[in-house]
């Protein structure tokens, strides 16, 4: 879009250098490149560090890099709101960094971002159906986590090189994985009931390789067009995965009691998605077909 990218030619092939090598999608984007025979190399160097990162590009000599690295917080956001320098620096200063630096050097960096900065509002009301699109400000800053996602998000507007990937209660077919958010609300006690644009990872980050080789940048909602509601998928996974899954709902406000942080709630449009990937499945489908179907153990009718 516009970029002048160090394009991959017949004598310089295809190589990404991928920061986030400990985290849930850098291990798996490393896999998918190992499937596709795409060389990749996981880059060494700390974000916020500008000389580290320099070195690892004139190291490895990579045609794009992918960023998969940040702070999410452990066991989840909460710990953003007691741990805000160590947030600012992973998620604001080295985000900025690692951009600076691609930009430098003439190359498109991959941003796996956030959608969990926006919130229903009267323009967006739950159930309507109207999403927010890629040009729209974030009006959710109730996390500390989400403020330094919206406050990076604007300041990433401004470079060229950059695709920001908004990713959202990401979903993978691996049910053992603490991160994935299915594995997360059936191991809460109680949970809310919202439908949520959301995330397949099984189905997406192979589309995210093919944005990088399309050298697509600028700011994409890279959730999967629709919404599913707790509830929802909770049914689904009682039908496909254990017929005796029962769960508890409760309130926001009865929610509100054991978190520290609010969370965001929305749905993204996915239409400029979609127009470029024209396969890619509503999320009730995608669910069904990359996670519910290959880890069934019931009969579905």
């Amino acid at each position: 879009m516009g970029f002048p990218v160090n394009s991959p030619s017949q004598d310089k092939p295809l190589k990404f250098l991928i920061y986030g090598k400990t985290g849930w999608i850098g291990g798996l984007l490393g896999k998918l490149c190992d499937s596709q025979s795409i060389p990749y190399v996981y880059g060494s160097g700390r974000l916020e560090d500008r000389r580290s990162l320099e070195a690892d590009l004139a190291l490895h000599g990579p045609t794009h890099v992918i960023n998969a690295a940040g702070v999410t917080g452990r066991p989840n956001v909460d710990w953003c709101e007691s741990h805000k320098v160590e947030t600012i620096r992973a998620n604001v200063v080295g985000t900025l960094t690692l951009a600076d630096v691609c930009r430098e050097k003439g190359l498109i960096l991959v941003n796996y971002a956030t959608g969990c900065i926006f919130e229903y509002d009267a323009e967006h009301p739950e159930g309507s159906g109207v999403g927010f699109k890629e040009e729209d400000t974030p009006n959710f800053i109730g996390s500390f986590y989400s403020k330094t996602k919206a406050m990076v998000e604007d300041l990433l507007r401004n470079y060229e090189n950059v695709c920001t990937l908004r990713v959202r209660m990401p979903i993978s077919s691996d049910l053992s994985n603490p991160r994935n958010f299915i594995t997360k609300i059936t191991r809460y006690e109680k949970v809310v009931n919202i439908p949520n644009s959301m995330t397949i990872l099984d189905e997406l980050l192979p589309i995210s390789i093919e944005m990088a080789k399309r050298n697509l940048t600028g700011i994409w909602n890279f959730t999967n067009p629709g919404v599913v509601s707790h509830n929802e998928i909770l049914e689904m996974y009682r039908d496909y995965i254990d017929p005796n899954f029962t769960w508890k709902n409760f309130t926001l406000e009865e929610q509100a009691q054991v978190i520290v942080a609010p969370r965001s709630n929305n749905e993204l449009d996915a239409t400029k998605l979609s127009r470029e990937f024209p396969e890619l499945l509503s999320i009730k489908e995608s669910l069904v077909k990359y996670v519910f179907k290959p880890n069934q153990k019931t009969f579905v009718a």
